[in-house]
């Protein structure tokens, strides 16, 4: 059905749901998905009642300048994403290829009382061809798309280094996106950069203690966002 209405409380609190693991309304950076349902968005939502839905709008306000330029469809309103979308904006090319239904694999062959030597030998055949096939199967390794803001000591802090710094980090398990610096205040820059992650091989809080150790340029560093794939 998509968003209806993103004034009332029950349209926020559609929304609000919506982001709960999500860091945009479709993909993984900001679009003119997210400028069309931040437009239709009358005022900032209360984080006390919707904290995600507050996140969302906060971190979407800081590409006011640049939605003319995002991507996507201008044209679609708002009522074109929300919850029947789910499953279609979360990862497609994550969804399974289709695969042969476990419950078609007869595991036990005949069931007569009077089962015969030879239907028994097509049972175990069954069961180890199953077994193998299931053990053949392995896991996609779990990953997670993450927006950090790192902080600098102050408006003299050559930020082109600090960015360099950042990326120079390189591990198993990490790859480093798309980033831009945002003004907080007093001349003040933040680099703002995404990352993905494999969630076994790369700790968020072990990266934040190495990218501090840049102390010539670092002050801080927080997670902005964070989304499963």
């Amino acid at each position: 059905m998509g968003f209806t209405d993103l004034v009332s409380d029950a349209g926020l609190t559609m929304l609000n749901s919506f982001l709960t693991t999500r860091s945009y309304i479709v993909g993984y950076s900001p679009s003119q998905a997210d400028v069309a349902t931040f437009k239709a968005i009358s005022s900032a939502p209360d984080s006390s009642k919707y904290p995600h839905a507050a996140r969302w709008y906060k971190h979407i306000a800081t590409y006011s300048d640049e939605f003319a330029t995002l991507p996507g469809d201008a044209s679609k309103e708002y009522t074109s994403y929300g919850p029947d979308a789910t499953a279609a904006t979360l990862n497609p090319a994550k969804a399974p290829a289709a695969e042969e239904d476990d419950d078609d694999v007869d595991l036990f062959g005949s069931s007569d009382e009077e089962e015969d030597a030879e239907a028994e030998k097509i049972r175990n055949e069954r069961l180890a061809e199953y077994k193998k096939k299931k053990e053949g199967k392995v896991k996609p390794a779990a990953k997670s798309v993450v927006t950090m803001d790192v902080k600098p000591w102050d408006d003299e802090t050559d930020m082109k280094a600090l960015e360099a710094s950042v990326r120079s980090i390189e591990k198993d398990g990490l790859l480093w996106g798309a980033s831009k610096f945002v003004a907080v205040g007093f001349g003040i820059k933040k680099l703002q950069i995404n990352l993905v992650i494999e969630d076994e091989k790369v700790s968020l809080d072990d990266l934040q203690e190495e990218i501090q150790e840049f102390e010539d340029y670092v002050q801080s560093t927080d997670i902005v966002a964070m989304q499963k794939l």
